[in-house]
């Protein structure tokens, strides 16, 4: 299976380049080692190239991804979000290919939750970001192309820029922080995210899936935890309600994903949150 990888120069697009085979094609619009150049708003490019490489799969790991910026910037987020992805679906379908495509548990968030989100409840975004990733969604699935998309919640790694290295900044800088108790969900490590979409791709079925790690923290959980595992316990954080920190964006209060349909299709062992947070830590260090 030849493999074509989109947005490989942020954290999932990173951490799929140690666990896909060789010959797999990482594209990004930035300029990078091993990136080869690719806009995936432009559909003939993308044709071009999938044709050029023989490719059989594209794992679409681009996005616009800045919450707070989508509320100002929606046609550009349409367009990466959503019309691009139509892009990739039509041409992996012309191509009789196969998609996988990187969603968010922001499709998610209108509606009072206390339950793992499914597959199959009904998107009720909040905001622009998750407006067009699930516009994203119904494109592909508009398409006919043969598609895996996976709603992921969390994400981080040790690229890039995300809440475990921004706590960890910050936990060096101030002597104390406050971090949100009431909006609940699951941490992702993205070595484990990229591990599994390979275990995917070995045995592949199509559909919606959801995947993240297992267990379920807060904001503040997850900074504490990041305080003990990392050592610094001087940093004083303390909870606070999202109301202090006021914005445009209404974030899911609680975005916890179910996952017994990507376990039981799949096979898959889930890490536990904790455990991969040590794992990550621990790689940050030898870096």
């Amino acid at each position: 299976m030849k493999i074509l990888v989109t947005g490989a120069c942020g954290q999932l697009g990173m951490s799929l380049r140690a666990v896909l085979p060789a010959g797999t094609v990482f594209t990004d619009v930035v300029e990078a080692p091993e990136t080869t150049y690719l806009d995936i708003t432009d559909r003939q490019a993308i044709k071009r190239l999938v044709s050029a490489e023989k490719v059989d799969c594209i794992i679409n790991c681009a996005a616009y991804t800045n919450v707070e910026a989508a509320e100002d910037n929606y046609d550009l987020a349409e367009l990466l979000n959503a019309k691009a992805v139509e892009n990739l679906a039509a041409v992996m379908k012309e191509a009789d290919g196969m998609l996988v495509h990187i969603s968010t548990d922001y499709v998610f968030g209108l509606e009072p939750y206390n339950t793992p989100c499914r597959e199959d409840q009904k998107g009720t975004p909040t905001g622009v970001y998750g407006l067009t990733k699930l516009h994203g969604e119904e494109a592909i699935l508009s398409s006919g192309v043969r598609h895996i998309i996976i709603r992921t919640s969390w994400l981080y790694s040790e690229y890039g820029k995300n809440f475990v290295k921004t706590i960890l900044r910050l936990m060096a800088e101030k002597p104390s922080l406050k971090v949100v108790y009431d909006q609940v969900g699951t941490p992702t490590y993205a070595g484990d995210l990229a591990r599994a979409i390979w275990q995917m791709l070995l045995q592949p079925k199509f559909g919606i899936f959801n995947y993240s790690n297992e267990g379920v923290c807060s904001w503040y959980d997850f900074a504490k935890t990041i305080a003990d595992y990392s050592g610094h316990l001087s940093c004083d954080i303390q909870p606070c309600r999202s109301s202090e920190f006021p914005s445009r964006v209404h974030r899911p209060a609680y975005s916890v994903l179910d996952k017994a349909k990507i376990k039981d299709a799949f096979g898959l062992r889930i890490p536990y949150w904790k455990d991969s947070l040590k794992a990550c830590l621990s790689r940050l260090k030898e870096a």
